[in-house]
């Protein structure tokens, strides 16, 4: 079985793929996206969204992290998926389910899946830019508002010759509601011959062995249920117990004593309450916890809150 960390915009960025990854059980990363316009991005973008890029493009663990772009211009695409592979990205991911209105309005993420014609045209171009060595993936969901074309874009990817397609098995209009349509991802194995990554509702053991019998698949991608579990990479590849709520609160500890920029102060309360509403999805000691520090601008605060509540 292969594991991926899923790409979660304003949510799993650089010193969360640290955490995540350190815990073991993942084969891969990908980066929030790139957003990419009619210009040559400049490396300092890059660096931003993968510092890991300078450390020979994995995590301290040893994890691969990906590059993923998002756009609607193939040729400008193209020209900033070299720069990502020239920067040390080991391969490139495209963004095509994003359900973001404001990306969604400046013809980017999910509204692609309208154009699967423009879909087969982005990955193709990067396709024959990137050096075949270096994989180029896809991200999709189902389609827009529904499953009419879904197959269809699924051609799209592979013709394109996508290297491996990630499938969250929901429509852009379903958004994160439950369930995700797992059996869409059997359907889609089934009609395109390219490997397929199953993604949507992977919680737990459990969920996992559901998503296998309803897809067949064999390369799953998590992304909430990483962050609402932080050890769930070994949970599933491994068989880990799943981590106590005391060694989450250590987690969130380290979390606090990584280094950021110092002029963002808010960095550090705001994701750590980000984390606290994915948290109490798997923990409901968390419920407690994130009423007191949820009052809290102050990161030291927040820090002595956590260390109180530890056993």
């Amino acid at each position: 079985m292969r594991l991926i960390l899923a790409p979660m915009e304003g949510v799993i960025d650089a010193q969360m793929r640290q955490l995540l990854t350190g815990l073991g059980g993942y084969d891969l990363c990908i980066t929030e996206f790139v957003r990419v316009t009619e210009q040559k991005l400049p490396p300092k973008v890059f660096y931003r969204l993968c510092p890991e890029l300078a450390t020979g493009g994995t995590t301290t663990s040893g994890t691969p992290v990906r590059v993923q772009l998002l756009g609607q211009s193939p040729d400008w695409l193209s020209i900033n998926a070299m720069t990502a592979i020239e920067l040390g990205s080991p391969g490139i991911d495209l963004n095509f389910g994003c359900p973001a209105k404001t990306v969604n309005k400046s013809r980017g993420g999910a509204i692609l899946l309208k154009e699967p014609e423009l879909i087969y045209q982005i990955i193709k171009a990067v396709r024959e830019a990137v050096p075949k060595q270096y994989p180029v993936s896809a991200k999709i969901r189902l389609g827009y508002e529904d499953t009419n074309q879904t197959l269809e874009i699924a051609d799209a990817v592979a013709q394109a010759n996508a290297s491996e397609l990630a499938v969250h098995a929901r429509t852009k209009k379903d958004g994160y509601r439950a369930p995700a349509y797992w059996e869409w991802i059997a359907k889609i194995r089934q009609h395109v011959a390219l490997p397929v990554i199953a993604n949507g509702e992977i919680w737990d053991s459990e969920s996992l062995i559901q998503c296998q019998k309803q897809s067949g698949a064999e390369q799953f991608m998590v992304g909430r249920g990483a962050v609402a579990t932080p050890n769930l990479g070994a949970v599933l590849t491994k068989k880990a117990t799943k981590m106590s709520w005391n060694d989450v609160l250590n987690l969130l500890i380290l979390f606090a004593q990584q280094p950021v920029d110092e002029k963002n102060t808010i960095y550090y309360p705001s994701r750590t309450k980000q984390w606290f509403n994915y948290l109490k999805l798997s923990y409901p000691q968390a419920h407690d916890l994130f009423r007191k520090i949820r009052i809290l601008s102050d990161r030291d605060a927040i820090l002595n809150e956590l260390k109180r509540a530890q056993n």
